[in-house]
């Protein structure tokens, strides 16, 4: 892949606007949480599209499967914090757990796609 080439991958797309929308979900967050809960949720949603981007630049597959095993697991921690935000502070956070579900979705084809090809 060229010098910026992940940019192009619509999984690493999906995961910066994800990131972008959990910071504006979490600016509905009380004071009280923005040292907390606030600031887990930011490190969770920009770790998803940073280990995309970390595992495209690696040289081989399995150092991408697994940075995109890394990113799938930030990803649950996101969704996770996302649950209790909204069951704690009744915040309107559906939209981010489809999107947390499709990005779940694709890197997990991704991965299956880079794990056949080290199959052959």
């Amino acid at each position: 892949m060229g010098a910026h080439e992940y940019q192009k991958l619509e999984v690493w797309q999906r995961a910066v606007e994800l990131a972008v929308t959990n910071y504006e979900l979490i600016t509905q967050l009380p004071k009280t949480e923005q040292f907390a809960l606030a600031d887990q949720m930011k490190r969770a949603a920009v770790s998803v599209a940073s280990n995309i981007a970390e595992g495209q630049k690696r040289f081989g597959n399995k150092d991408t499967i697994r940075f995109n095993d890394i990113a799938l697991g930030s990803l649950a921690e996101l969704e996770t914090q996302v649950i209790t935000a909204q069951k704690v502070y009744r915040l309107p956070a559906d939209e981010i757990l489809k999107e947390c579900a499709i990005i779940s979705r694709m890197l997990h084809a991704l991965n299956g796609s880079l794990r056949s090809k080290n199959a052959n």
